[in-house]
């Protein structure tokens, strides 16, 4: 009996680009900055750059001007600017996303454009080169992709971003010692993170500094999840941070016993004038490289926790 041989070849779409942007976004100001300024699509551009974009206001005032988009990153509240442009990049627009950055105090600035020349990359690599170590400029293109006759989908692409690493080498020597262990540790947290599928698809990894803390968003606003270190006491905490929401401490509080019997650990309910935390402790001490794997593992399996906690009670 004759074995028969499945001819059937699978049907498959071909991808296209969209290369007139202004098809699907007529206008800058009322078509693209709208459309950006939605969260599902600035989530999008945060992936992207890896950094926890809040929209704070559109059109933003600058004096007798305005940037397109003028937000916060979640956690640390750096001011970021974002200016947007369905052009190849010009001079003046470049003179424009200076002027801004300047009259809001940004860290971040964020340049958004269809096609980046070449000079004008040089220019954004150059300020990320000749800036502090807080300040940090991205060139990212917008492009519109289609399979067939499927929706148009958008893909930003980074042209230029900070060399953060070169910047804190810069700034490195300066640092106590507790602190450069500080810097070494949430790098390769970071590292970590984004090495490990289970909590990469949960957690966009943050820009590691020189301090106690590292924040990790739960997409609000209202709350994060704080990981820290304390190398005087030798121990690490992982907590849902509050910084100013009495009501929505309380809120968690009424389901303290379910929270405390998903956490396994000891629960500390604490609150200041402001700011208020869900925080449990763990004796570790990060001078001793060899216990990072254990501390990694502990404080990324309480954010996973802590992330379905909220997803639970805050409805």
């Amino acid at each position: 009996m004759k074995t028969q041989i499945n001819d059937t070849i699978m049907k498959l779409g071909k991808i296209k680009r969209i290369t007139d942007i202004r098809s699907v976004w007529h206008h800058e100001e009322k078509d693209f900055s709208k459309w950006l300024a939605q969260d599902e699509n600035l989530k999008q551009l945060s992936d992207t750059i890896g950094i926890d974009i809040v929209l704070e206001e559109r059109e933003s005032s600058v004096g007798n001007f305005s940037v397109d988009l003028y937000a916060l990153e979640e956690g640390t509240e750096r001011r970021i600017i974002i200016e947007n442009q369905l052009e190849d990049t010009n001079h003046d627009h470049l003179g424009k996303l200076i002027t801004y950055a300047s009259g809001k105090g940004a860290e971040v600035i964020i340049w958004v454009v269809k096609r980046a020349r070449d000079e004008h990359r040089q220019a954004i690599e150059w300020l990320n080169q000749n800036t502090g170590v807080n300040i940090g400029f991205f060139l990212v293109e917008i492009e519109l992709w289609q399979i067939d006759d499927s929706a148009v989908a958008p893909k930003f692409n980074v042209v230029e971003r900070p060399n953060d690493w070169a910047k804190q080498m810069k700034n490195v020597d300066s640092l106590s010692e507790t602190k450069q262990l500080q810097l070494h540790f949430w790098q390769q947290l970071s590292e970590y993170i984004k090495s490990n599928d289970s909590y990469a698809k949960e957690f966009t990894p943050r820009k590691a500094q020189p301090q106690h803390w590292y924040d990790l968003s739960v997409g609000s606003s209202s709350y994060h999840i704080g990981l820290t270190v304390n190398t005087q006491k030798n121990r690490l905490g992982a907590e849902i941070y509050i910084p100013d929401d009495k009501d929505k401490f309380a809120m968690f509080k009424e389901h303290a016993q379910e929270i405390e019997k998903l956490i396994e650990e000891k629960v500390e309910w604490r609150e200041a004038t402001k700011a208020t935390r869900i925080i449990t402790l763990h004796s570790c001490d990060i001078s001793k490289e060899e216990q990072w794997d254990d501390a990694f593992n502990w404080l990324m399996d309480k954010a996973l926790i802590f992330k379905r906690i909220v997803k639970q009670f805050d409805k």
